[in-house]
């Protein structure tokens, strides 16, 4: 399977996108969007940024779990990632979303099938 970003509509009529690894994990989720369009421009943010140098931060949660968020340049979170077991686990994530997003495509389920 290859990476790819899913573009959902939640109930309240926002948007988000998750990031699915190769592995069919789920490797990053955005914030909620008022618009599609802004989704659409969060997941253009992250291809750019995830390769870009310093666009990753980790972090560690108060449960003391490792993660990681992919930031714009201006310090703005685009997407968070689940929280690992290690700090080796999280750095792999870093590894596949620097790996996969770029070309990811996107799979765009906010619209009612017909």
């Amino acid at each position: 399977m290859a990476a790819k970003f899913q573009l959902k509509a939640a109930k309240d009529g926002k948007f988000h996108f998750n990031l699915i690894a190769t592995n069919g994990q789920i490797v990053l989720s955005s914030e909620m969007y008022d618009t599609r369009a802004k989704a659409v421009k969060g997941i253009e943010s992250v291809k750019k940024n995830a390769v870009r140098e310093g666009g990753f931060e980790k972090l560690v949660s108060t449960g003391g779990k490792p993660y990681f968020v992919v930031k714009s340049p201006n310090g703005q979170v685009l997407g968070k990632s689940q929280m690992y077991a290690s700090a080796a686990t999280c750095t792999r994530g870093i590894a596949s979303v620097k790996a996969n997003a770029p070309g990811a495509a996107v799979e765009d389920l906010s619209k009612p099938a017909e």
